[in-house]
């Protein structure tokens, strides 16, 4: 096969990124940079982030050329996230990797973000797993939590079916607003990952709703505690919730009077500079002292809640189509709790299972490229017209 080059441009969220892969699998550059600012808001500002892409972008993609050592004129296309995103960020990126196509006279393919995340798995060519159709794929991350039916067609596109999805907060969502209610850093997820592991969870803590589905018509799905999954449902669905597990932390927070211990850590974490850190081993030796065993526990028990939860409906789901592997991607699936769990459960079930490399787990280019190679391969190209699809869906 002759070398196919994809400059790929991502930006749908706080994440302005460019990367340049040969093939879909080899990554010659990926070039990422994070927008500190919201750290500051507890959460991503739309407006914010939009001004930051504008200014990152032309940067991220010079980088991303020059660590591949290439120009214009050796790629073969230019590849954008079209969405599910942030309807400003997302102009930001398909506006200059439509000008750019253009300019460099390219085709110019759309991805899907979500994807994107599942092709961050299927790239690595160290696995096998493109070759196991049909497979499931688990895409958890900060704004999405999503089961996917995947298979491959004889042109080696890839068909998608959605069969759950959270119907409330995403759990990387869940992982971050827990996270800023115990006055922990933005984005929290991977300081909850670090100080769970320093605590003792609860199973019986926070235990969680499963989803019932009606058998027939319309209605809302209901959720019942001890409610079982039907796997003889027809559609089946294994859908989430995490919203409840939230507010329970939150009502914990509150019987036990831990609200001036988290004030007084928030206070703290913001005199010596911790309130924008990465919970690395310098960072996590400082923050320990504001941290009691109660909370290391509290931190302990809701991770392994949330972590039961994506599991159970994963290899529900998994049991249910009799899917030859498990994916799991997103950003939530560096957490490492997450990926021993579902890694024990998937041998104990001889199931093969696979997650992304620790980079490519949370929004990079490097995943909209690969995805992006299938459609070069079928010609699968974008519109002049192209605009941002803020809750663009997959399958």
């Amino acid at each position: 096969m002759p070398s196919t080059l994809i400059l790929g441009i991502e930006s749908s969220c706080d994440e302005t990124s460019a990367a340049v892969v040969r093939n879909g699998q080899a990554v010659l550059s990926n070039v990422v940079a994070s927008q500190l600012i919201h750290s500051n808001y507890g959460g991503v500002v739309p407006e914010l982030a939009s001004r930051e892409h504008l200014r990152a972008i032309v940067p991220v993609v010079r980088e991303a050329m020059q660590r591949a050592n290439v120009a214009y004129s050796d790629l073969a296309a230019i590849a954008v996230t079209e969405g599910p995103g942030l309807a400003g960020a997302l102009l930001v990126g398909i506006s200059f990797a439509k000008a750019l196509a253009f300019g460099a006279n390219l085709p110019l393919i759309a991805v899907n973000h979500l994807e994107g995340h599942i092709h961050a798995v299927l790239m690595d060519a160290t696995t096998a797993f493109a070759d196991a159709s049909p497979l499931l794929a688990l895409v958890v991350s900060g704004g999405h939590t999503h089961l996917y039916l995947a298979t491959q067609t004889p042109e080696q596109t890839w068909h998608y079916r959605n069969v759950g999805k959270t119907l409330d907060d995403a759990a990387g969502e869940a992982f971050d607003k827990v996270a800023k209610l115990l006055g922990l850093p933005y984005p929290g997820g991977p300081w909850i990952d670090a100080l769970a592991s320093l605590g003792t969870a609860d199973t019986r803590l926070f235990p969680f709703a499963q989803i019932k589905q009606k058998a027939t018509g319309n209605t809302a799905p209901k959720l019942a505690r001890e409610a079982a999954l039907q796997p003889n449902d027809d559609p089946a669905r294994f859908d989430m919730s995490f919203s409840g597990i939230k507010t329970a932390v939150r009502r914990y927070v509150e019987l036990h009077h831990m609200q001036p211990a988290i004030a007084t850590r928030d206070d703290a974490f913001r005199a010596i500079g911790l309130h924008k850190a990465k919970p690395d081993t310098m960072n996590l030796a400082r923050a320990l002292p504001y941290f009691d065993a109660p909370t290391l526990n509290l931190i302990a028990s809701f991770q392994n809640a949330v972590v039961k939860n994506l599991a159970r409906s994963a290899f529900h789901a998994a049991e249910h189509y009799g899917v030859r592997s498990l994916l799991v991607s997103g950003g939530v699936s560096a957490n490492s709790e997450l990926r021993r769990h579902i890694t024990a459960e998937a041998t104990r079930r001889n199931l093969p299972v696979a997650f992304p490399a620790i980079a490519l787990s949370t929004d990079n280019a490097a995943m909209i490229a690969a995805a992006a190679f299938p459609k070069f391969l079928t010609r699968d190209f974008a519109p002049d017209t192209l605009e941002p699809t803020p809750q663009l869906r997959l399958g």
